[in-house]
């Protein structure tokens, strides 16, 4: 099913954060769900601190952290909405990845800050970082974007992750009466392009039969579902047809990493959940 029926929302009293639980609560109302809400203060021990005052910083930290949580609950009561507030000390990245996974949610939900170029080029570092480390669905929401699955848009470059990203998104579609479109990026340098045009020739060929693919795999569904194959930079590509479609959102299959890399999301993602003006779902293997 395409339902999420355990949701953790990563608050930090920012606006965006906020925006996030108010459209998680409408998910979970829809969906008869359960939400954790999760923030996290810094861990302080300055050894070279007079016991009192080591004390005294540890108690303002907390009180910010149980504050973000009072407004969190004030926002729950006007969505009639009940949580399960956790406050944790450390990592908000180690935090909400160990709580992800050792309580076994469906799906992590955070905002996404800013506006400026500077700010939606750069997802922030706790989010890319969740994304890289947990194995759990991850709902990025822009500050004021809602969430719906009335008109989904699915990414796909035949990857086992896109796979992945296109069977969440028939579920989801087929759980919400929604429809789809699909879309395949063909990325390749202009100088390419003159120098093997046969090769571009292929690569969209391929671009072809991995739409068709989703496209009867929706259909044999009820699903209506359209296809697109274009040329041009992918993440720039697929903001732009979210916009033009009215997407409500963007599903994405994440490559799985090991090591250091799981610290990256990948330029592409990245750019995406960025620049969308709707939110992102990226879906894990």
């Amino acid at each position: 099913m395409g339902r999420y029926r355990k949701i953790l929302v990563a608050v930090d009293g920012s606006d965006s954060s906020k925006n996030a639980f108010r459209q998680a609560c409408r998910i979970a109302r829809q969906d008869s769900s359960w939400i954790t809400v999760i923030t996290t203060i810094p861990f302080y021990q300055d050894l070279f601190q007079m016991p009192s005052i080591r004390e005294k910083v540890s108690k303002t930290l907390r009180e910010d952290g149980e504050k973000v949580l009072s407004e969190i609950k004030k926002i729950a009561d006007q969505e009639d909405a009940f949580i399960r507030p956790v406050l944790e000390e450390g990592s908000p990245v180690s935090a909400i990845a160990d709580t992800a996974e050792e309580n076994n949610f469906d799906l992590i939900v955070m905002g996404r800050h800013g506006k400026s170029r500077l700010e939606r080029a750069l997802v922030g570092s706790v989010t890319a970082r969740v994304i890289g480390h947990c194995q759990r669905d991850v709902l990025v929401i822009p500050k004021d974007a809602s969430v719906g699955w009335s008109k989904i848009l699915i990414s796909t470059d035949g990857s086992k992750y896109s796979k992945a990203a296109t069977e969440k998104a028939i579920d989801l579609a087929q759980s919400y009466g929604g429809q789809m479109e699909a879309v395949s990026v063909v990325d390749v340098t202009e100088e390419f392009h003159t120098e093997a045009p046969g090769a571009v020739e292929e690569l969209v060929r391929k671009a072809k039969g991995f739409v068709d693919d989703i496209r009867k795999k929706a259909e044999a569904e009820g699903i209506k579902t359209e296809t697109f194959v274009r040329e041009g930079e992918t993440s720039r590509v697929i903001t732009d047809l979210s916009k033009e479609f009215k997407s409500d959102v963007i599903v994405m299959g994440s490559h799985g990493r090991t090591g250091m890399n799981r610290l990256l999301m990948g330029s592409v993602t990245e750019k995406v959940i960025g620049y969308a003006p709707c939110p992102v779902l990226i879906v894990k293997v």
